[in-house]
């Protein structure tokens, strides 16, 4: 490897997850937030998740309103 084109590595990066979990990883960055890890993901816990859905639903029935009401007021 050629010293003066490599990044810095850390040994003992810190990786923080928005549940609150810290990991120590080797990185290239001394330090990363991540919103999911193995501890909150779904998929490792066993528990369904569901964020963010009505909030979707609630933007499509918006947008499904606003386009009928144009074309009321286009007719």
């Amino acid at each position: 490897m050629n010293k003066k084109i490599q990044p810095k590595y850390f040994e003992n990066a810190k990786i923080k997850c928005a549940c609150g979990t810290v990991f120590e990883i080797g990185s290239t960055k001394e330090s990363t937030e991540v919103e999911i890890c193995s501890s909150c993901h779904p998929y490792y816990t066993g528990q369904e998740r569901r964020t963010g859905e009505m909030g979707r639903v609630q933007k499509f029935k918006e947008r499904l309103a606003k386009q009928t009401e144009l074309k009321k007021d286009g007719k």
